[in-house]
């Protein structure tokens, strides 16, 4: 059964192929691929033999054959994606999938949904304007233009968008930035007042490595030793996993790992109050002791 849904899905992908090439692929005589063809027209799938130089076999012109050769299970997991990426889109698919996917499949459907994603947080209406507006951008190789807030201040970014991306719980849009001259990777939320300037341009050369996104959100690396106080774990079990601190004597929480962004660093430490104390590196605990200081006189 596998090695006839191989051959069916080869069919269905490829204008042609030979009996030789099958045999090759699954490793059988050409005697059993033909019999597995023979099974495939027996179940009503006309497969063409074209004969002399260039034949082969190939599915009739004008049949159209349900290419969704997929279990129960994979059609719920392709489902569920669909919905969640209906939640940031200004197009529902799922439903026309979903008609199209599970004809005469009805048991595949749940009374209800058991995988729930939800892509949007709470940004939903303004989101889904921006990824709509980037998808054709994208698609019709246009620059954008845009005001970006950051740690740096804000200011007028023009960049030629290349891929829309969800890493780290947050949206970004990777492009080439035009004032830069380099890829970066902006965050949606922090992106307004974007506009199509309808100017074409050329794709630029994308390597493995400018694709790796990890490495987009800083190029410092900050190497942190702090421990962290009972309370703490489940922060750090939710954000970094169980194994990622020791726990000591006295029953604090040992925790070093290296970050890439002083700034995210800064401030997720801030966010723990006094359930952290940072032992290295030294101009770090400074940089807190600065900012403990400084909130203090806030509330005087």
């Amino acid at each position: 059964m596998d090695r006839l849904i191989g051959i069916l899905t080869i069919l269905m992908q490829k204008e042609k192929t030979t009996i030789a090439q099958l045999a090759e692929r699954f490793e059988a005589s050409g005697r059993t691929i033909q019999r597995d063809i023979d099974s495939i027209c027996r179940a009503g799938v006309p497969i063409v033999t074209l004969q002399g130089h260039g034949g082969g076999l190939r599915i009739a012109d004008g049949y159209r054959l349900d290419q969704t050769v997929l279990t129960e299970t994979e059609l719920q997991a392709v489902l569920a994606g669909v919905k969640s990426v209906d939640s940031v889109s200004k197009t529902a698919y799922r439903q026309t999938l979903t008609e199209k996917l599970t004809r005469g499949r009805p048991h595949v459907l749940q009374p209800y949904d058991t995988m729930i994603i939800d892509l949007a947080s709470w940004h939903q209406e303004s989101l889904t304007e921006k990824i709509e507006l980037l998808r054709q951008a994208i698609n019709r190789q246009e620059t954008v233009s845009f005001t970006y807030y950051s740690s740096r201040g804000e200011g007028e970014r023009i960049i030629e968008p290349y891929c829309i991306v969800f890493e780290w719980g947050a949206w970004y849009i990777y492009g080439y930035c035009l004032s830069q001259n380099d890829f970066r990777l902006f965050k949606l939320n922090r992106l307004w007042s974007l506009a199509n300037t309808h100017t074409p341009y050329t794709l630029r050369e994308l390597t493995d490595g400018q694709l790796s996104f990890v490495d987009q959100i800083g190029e410092e690396s900050i190497q942190l030793t702090a421990a962290f106080h009972q309370s703490a774990k489940y922060r750090l079990i939710e954000e970094y996993g169980p194994d990622c601190y020791t726990e000591e004597e006295d029953g604090t929480l040992l925790f070093q790992r290296p970050f890439a962004s002083r700034g995210y660093l800064l401030q997720w430490l801030l966010s723990f109050g006094d359930q952290v104390k940072v032992h290295r590196p030294a101009d770090l605990a400074a940089d807190i002791h600065g900012q403990a200081i400084k909130m203090q006189k806030q509330y005087e």
